[in-house]
Parts: C-alpha cells; structure tokens; sequence
C-alpha cells in the first residue's frame, strides 16, 4: 500500500479507555491541527519534546503535563529528587557467554551515551546518579547460542537505587539479552542500545518486581542499516512501573518490533509508553502492546508515538494496543499516536481496543462442556500468549507462561 498525498505535517490521535474501543488507520491526515488538547495542555510534536543530561532542564512534575497526566506524580518524590543511589541496596549480576565482553563505563565513556539522551526527569535523574554503567558487547560476527542474562535485584522497599546499562550488537551478531528486574526498591534505570548494521538483536526487559517497588525506565536504541531488533516488555510486578521504549534508525533496511505485555492487579499502576522515530528512510517497524487487568484499582497505561519524518519515504509502520478488562474497577488509557511528514510511505496505520471478554467465544468453549473459570482463562491465556512467543527462549517462555497462570488463578470472578 502506498500513500501519496500533501507533506504537511499531521498528528492523529485516537484515545481509548475501558468500555469504548477505536480501531482505525491513518496514512495522511491533511489539514489537521498537529497540536491536541488535553483540557489546557497541549501536546507538543513528539520531535518537540525535550531532551537534556542537565537535571536542571526538567522541573519536578506536577501531573498536569501532557507527558505526566496519567502517572501517580504524588507517589514518586522519592524517584524523582536528584539524589545519589543508597550503597548496597542494588544488586547486580550477569550471566553471559564466553565470547560476550561485560564490563563497566564511567559517565562519558563511550559507547555510553551514543543513544540515550533522558526524555523526562526520572531519565535524567537516573542519567545524574546511576555511577557506573553496566556494558554488555556483543562482538561482531558473533552468533550466541544462550542469552545473556542481566538480574538488577533491589534491596529494600522505599530504598533508592539507579543503573545505566548499555548493550551493543556487533556488525551481523545475532544474540538474546535479558534484563530482569527483582526484589523491591525505589529504581531509576535507563538502557542505551546500539544495534550494529546487520544485526539481529532481541532485548527483554522483564519487571518482576515485588509489591512495594516503583519503577520510572527509559530504553533508547538506534538501530543501523539492515539491522534487526526487537525490544519485549514483560510487566507484571510493581505497585509503580513507568517504561519508556524509543527507537531510532541510523541507515536504510532496519527493522524494529516494540512487543509488550502487561498484567495489572489491584492498586498497581502499568504504564508503558513507545516512540518510533522514522528519521531514515526504507525502514519498517511494527508495535504491539497487550494487557489484561482485574482488581480494584488496577490501572494501565500505553501511549504510542510514531513519527514518520519528511526524509523518510518508504517507511512501513503500524502500532496496536489491545486491552482485556477482566472485573470491575478497573482502567485502562490507551493513546496511539501518529505523525507524518510525507505522504511517500509504503504504510502507516495504528489501532487501540480496549474491552471485556467476547461472549461468543466464552460460549463457544462453554457448549463444548469447558467450565466458564476455564474457558476464561483460556481466552487470557490465548490472548497474552502472543506476545510470549516472540521471546524465543523456551525456559523463559514456560516461566511467563507459569507466572501468567499465577495471576490468572487469582481471579474472582
């Protein structure tokens, strides 16, 4: 499919919340105000928004700002004060072939800040205080028959903690790297990615977290010329967890996929936000995020950006997010966004669904003697499933696969 039409820039945004869905694609949206309101904020072009390693450039947020209107603000002071890590209350381990090279990098050391330049407070905070930075090398050519396996375990609730971490696929690697995250604490932590031209890289950012912990992440890739990567965000632990997903393309033929999965109980908040930055052209990328919520309280969030920038013609782009309701009192905010500078693209569209089971399907398992508690969790099941699939790690596919019946187990319907 291929779209020619005006290059004046356009931004389309199509909010979802429970009980209302909205599915739809958009090629070019002449004529249209690129700026939306949000009562009296507006929302920016996502090129707009700043960027800075200056603490100082990023006043603390009141939760009135666009990029803050559906996060907990008042419940993060301890976050988002410019204040050092608390010795000992982050433990940091990491399992990794031979071949692969693992050391630290001292703020300015390159490759660290190649990428990664913090979009928000938190980001630049984390950026101020992490201290070290945890490198992960892939060399060039390399083809790793085991991922590596990055375990960020916090000590203590309430206790803060900050990490950088940066990974780097060497020319026409292929390789699997796992960043887990565990225990409980208070934790700041930016990941940088540069995925060198030809390679194939698969990160997986699993928030595992206790009860009491709160999470604010940036994740930065750039992504060359004929490069693939894929970043999978797996969130089912944490009372806070905030994760920001960007790309950016550094040559023609890349490839991007931003999965994600979510599971949100009683109280906690999940909100997941991605940005594709089409600044190259002939480049593809694909977005998918899927949750399930139960429990009073229980509140998630994902908010999509694309940009498809005026130099890059021949893009193919397309987001989804998708959202299962499972009890009452729940919430569910899904805004897929996109913007497009030039009308010579091969494709670009998004979709937002967010809703209850579907009685027919319930049905459909029902009239074939399967017990309703069983055939909802079947329909769950199926439906998250997709996304646990594309890790291609079978023992951390049965493990999600294990903790996902965990969670489901709980309902009370």
């Amino acid at each position: 499919m291929t779209a020619e039409a005006t290059t004046e820039k356009a931004r389309v945004g199509a909010p979802s919340i429970a009980g209302f869905t909205e599915e739809g694609e958009h090629l070019v949206a002449s004529k249209v105000d690129r700026h939306h309101s949000h009562g009296t904020q507006v929302m920016a072009s996502r090129a707009e928004r700043l960027t800075s390693h200056d603490v100082a450039d990023f006043a603390l947020p009141n939760g009135r700002e666009e990029e803050w209107r559906f996060t907990p603000v008042r419940e993060l002071a301890n976050l988002l004060s410019d204040t050092p890590s608390e010795a000992g209350a982050l433990g940091v381990t990491v399992e990794a072939p031979a071949a692969v090279v693992q050391r630290t990098l001292r703020a300015g050391e390159a490759p660290r800040g190649a990428t990664l330049v913090p979009a928000d407070r938190a980001a630049v905070v984390a950026s101020a205080n992490a201290g070290d930075a945890q490198l992960i090398s892939i060399p060039a050519n390399a083809e790793l028959d085991e991922p590596v396996r990055l375990v960020l375990t916090g000590n203590g609730a309430g206790r803060r903690t900050n990490s950088h971490v940066v990974i780097e696929a060497g020319v026409n690697s292929r390789s699997v790297v796992i960043i887990e995250h565990d225990g409980t604490s208070d934790h700041n932590g930016n990941v940088e990615v540069l995925v060198r031209e030809g390679a194939h890289l698969t990160v997986v950012s699993l928030q595992l977290w206790g009860d009491d912990a709160k999470h604010l992440a940036q994740h930065d890739a750039e992504v060359a010329k004929d490069a693939v990567y894929k970043h999978i965000a797996v969130t089912l632990g944490g009372k806070i967890v905030r994760l920001n997903s960007n790309v950016r393309f550094a040559g023609e033929g890349a490839e991007t996929q931003l999965l994600g999965l979510y599971y949100a109980d009683a109280g906690q908040h999940l909100e997941h936000r991605s940005f594709v930055d089409h600044n190259v052209a002939n480049c593809k990328s694909n977005v998918l995020y899927k949750g399930a919520l139960q429990g009073k309280g229980a509140h998630t969030v994902w908010v999509g950006d694309v940009l498809i920038q005026k130099q890059a013609e021949g893009t193919d782009s397309y987001e989804k997010n998708q959202n299962l309701v499972l009890t009452d009192g729940c919430r569910a905010d899904s805004v897929p966004n996109l913007e497009i500078e030039t009308g010579l693209i091969e494709g670009a569209g998004h979709a937002s669904a967010t809703g209850r089971f579907d009685d027919e399907h319930l049905f459909y398992l029902m009239a074939r003697g399967i017990p309703e508690d069983v055939a909802r969790r079947l329909v769950v099941r199926g439906f998250l499933n997709e996304i646990i699939q594309q890790i291609k790690v079978p023992a951390l596919e049965e493990r999600l696969t294990e903790a996902v019946e965990r969670e489901l187990a709980a309902i009370d319907y």
